[in-house]
């Protein structure tokens, strides 16, 4: 096989790997960019497997541009959240995919550190194992098992209480948007959770909340208030971001913002609305994610 057909054999992959670790798009398009100027100069009669050898060196690739994020988000303007995806119907049959990939797996990510993330992206996700990992990352096995330990329990007290189906998501977004579409409060205040929490990533570009908004009956009011005060024709249109269904909000039929959310026992726990223009760049097209 040629080093392009190599390549694009693995692309959505690598693409995956590279978007995890990042919580990017833009970013791992990058990489996979860097991926494959470093591919084109390998000699392959050297390489044994094709796709460890790509997964190698797409992890070196990601970690350094994840610590560079790191000091781009120290001044980014209000909260950060992950650039969503529109991805294939397929992604959401993979269960354990889609969980992995969705806004709220991503976020909990974004609290490890990048060697601690790199690691449990491949070694959690995608099933690579502890010596290939150890090559990736230049550290002994062992010391890449330990590392892979600590960030599991990390991520386990911080993840989602279990996954959630596909028809849980689709009836808690049914219910969520039609009570904002109705301005019915108590309809809204009955599918958050007590504790639901709202993040807005405008970037400093576009108008959100520069804080989190705690609590259902903050949320709630903010939510049946504020769509009364959008200019112009305002449309909520579902669809699968990240695996999992979510909201696109148009006005006068313009990409605004999408709305994810987080579910647990039914009920909304998480919602995260991207208005950041540079963030919805791959909400005009599906993109396909692989493991």
């Amino acid at each position: 096989m040629t080093a392009t057909a190599s390549f694009v054999a693995h692309r959505n992959l690598l693409f995956t790997v590279a978007y995890e670790m990042l919580g990017s798009a833009a970013d791992a398009e990058d990489v996979l960019q860097e991926t494959w100027l470093r591919w084109a100069t390998v000699d392959l009669a050297d390489i044994r497997d094709h796709r460890a050898y790509l997964v190698r060196i797409t992890t070196r690739q990601a970690l350094t541009r994840l610590r560079t994020l790191g000091r781009r988000k120290e001044s980014y303007v209000g909260s950060w959240l992950p650039e969503p995806l529109l991805t294939t119907p397929d992604v959401a049959d993979d269960v354990e995919l889609a969980d992995s990939v969705s806004m709220a797996m991503l976020l909990v990510l974004e609290t490890l550190a990048p060697l601690e993330r790199a690691v449990f992206v491949l070694r959690d996700v995608f099933d690579v194992g502890y010596d290939e990992i150890a090559e990736a990352v230049d550290k002994t096995p062992a010391t890449v098992r330990q590392i892979a330990h600590r960030a599991r329990a990390h991520v386990a007290a911080r993840r989602p209480r279990g996954v959630v189906t596909q028809d849980e998501s689709r009836g808690a977004l049914d219910a969520f948007r039609r009570a904002v579409e109705t301005g019915d409060l108590q309809g809204l205040l009955d599918v958050l959770a007590p504790d639901v929490v709202l993040l807005g990533d405008g970037g400093g570009i576009k108008q959100a909340v520069l804080r989190p908004v705690v609590g259902a009956d903050k949320v709630g009011r903010l939510l049946t208030t504020g769509w009364t005060r959008v200019p112009g024709e305002v449309t909520l249109e579902p669809v699968l971001v990240n695996g999992y269904p979510a909201l696109v909000l148009r006005i006068d039929g313009e990409l605004d913002s999408v709305v994810a959310l987080r579910i647990d026992d039914g009920r909304v726990t998480g919602l995260y609305a991207v208005r950041n223009p540079q963030k919805l760049s791959h909400m005009d097209r599906e993109t396909a994610l692989r493991r």
